[in-house]
């Protein structure tokens, strides 16, 4: 894929800039202690390739924020920790965390099920809770006062509809859904469901499957006879792509097309389907890409950067999962902008902090609030967009 000049000389001139920047003060022996970022997410399992990506995109922001003094005169450092996916290892790696008294927040995952667990642990210890992709409704709004849960990402409610009005802009009038056997799909469920039934429709099948299943035929088979034209899917990356399989063999007649959610593109989801990802038409949701961004000057700084640091980069095309890495970099700058603001790291007052940012210009939104008190979702429908894996497995939104 051939890239616009636009963004070439961009990435030629931030690499530039990037050599040139000066050491922050404490590059010398007499360094402030560390301002510490946990980072809470499926590092080596499923979903490892959203864990990277928002580690990733946590380090850029880090790595600027030092670069330019820190934060009340102290760097950031990010600590990392792996439960690949298992609610009850989110919990411990939350309580091993939390017992550093210069830990100020943590960054969580792609699993709203792991999420949803560390919940109470996470507000026992009063930590601040950045979301960067967990998009279950009840990851925000939970019964726990006051609310340390803040999230850059999507939001399954806001994301129900926009799927369905993609569904129904595309001309398919029965959509049926399939969805992953969790919390996260129970949501999505709730969503679409709601969606439609605001539009005097009620959905031509549900079907359900649980984790590690080697086979969606039967659920097919089923959307099928109920005359659905289009199946929404609501799956992790293994998941979609044992939907994707089954829809592949299927004679070209038979076939539907689907519609996602975003959680497919946390793992190997591409490479596991490459041989039959051309035979079935799939989107699916993103919030944020490198080759059109809202604000490219700003994009290309951060592409620029990103290129510098994790080498082997061929532009937009080497950021994998780029909504994981984009929605991680502006919640460590919120996190930054909340701490300043406070004029402390005590977890709670940079709680509250957060809540009462006035704006923020970020790489996914121009923030204005990113957060109010009775509002912890920072992003809304209309930062959504629908995108396709082009031949190369690259994530392209439609309209680029």
């Amino acid at each position: 894929m051939r890239l616009p000049q636009t963004i070439l000389q961009a990435l030629a001139i931030g690499l530039i800039s990037c050599v040139a920047m000066q050491e922050p003060a404490w590059a010398d022996d007499s360094v402030s202690a560390p301002i510490l970022i946990g980072l809470n997410a499926d590092m080596s399992a499923s979903s490892a390739i959203g864990g990277e990506a928002i580690r990733r995109g946590a380090i850029i922001a880090i790595d600027e924020i030092n670069r330019a003094g820190g934060v009340l005169g102290r760097p950031f450092t990010l600590t990392v920790r792996d439960h690949r996916g298992n609610p009850d290892r989110g919990i411990d790696n939350i309580n091993d965390l939390a017992s550093n008294e210069d830990l100020v927040a943590v960054i969580g995952g792609v699993h709203t099920p792991v999420a949803m667990a560390e919940l109470e642990t996470v507000h026992e210890h009063g930590i601040v809770y950045l979301g960067p992709w967990a998009a279950g409704a009840l990851v925000v709004d939970h019964s726990y006062e006051p609310n340390f849960v803040f999230r850059v990402s999507v939001r399954d409610a806001y994301a129900g509809e926009f799927l369905i009005d993609a569904a129904l802009e595309r001309g398919y009038r029965h959509p049926a859904f399939l969805l992953w056997q969790t919390t996260w799909g129970r949501s999505n469920e709730v969503a679409m469901r709601t969606a439609l039934e605001s539009r005097g429709k009620q959905p031509a099948a549900i079907e359900w499957f649980n984790t590690g299943a080697k086979s969606v035929t039967k659920q097919l088979e089923a959307i099928k006879r109920a005359g659905a034209d289009v199946v929404m899917l609501i799956a992790e990356p293994n998941g979609a792509a044992t939907a994707v399989r089954d829809m592949a063999v299927l004679a070209p007649e038979e076939r539907l097309a689907i519609i996602a959610d975003w959680g497919l593109t946390a793992g190997e989801f591409h490479r596991d389907v490459r041989d039959d990802l051309s035979a079935v038409d799939l989107k699916f949701l993103q919030t944020f890409t490198f080759f059109d961004p809202p604000f490219p000057d700003r994009a290309n700084r951060v592409l620029a950067a990103y290129c510098n640091h994790f080498g082997d980069c061929d532009g937009p095309v080497s950021v994998r999962a780029p909504t994981g890495f984009a929605h991680a970099y502006d919640l460590v700058y919120l996190l930054a902008r909340a701490i300043e603001a406070a004029g402390t790291v005590e977890r709670s007052q940079v709680r509250q902090a957060l809540e009462r940012l006035k704006r923020h210009a970020g790489l996914v939104r121009l923030y204005q609030p990113p957060f109010t008190p009775t509002d912890h979702d920072a992003l809304a429908p209309d930062d959504y967009r629908l995108a396709a894996y082009d031949e190369n497995g690259v994530i392209v939104p439609l309209d680029f």
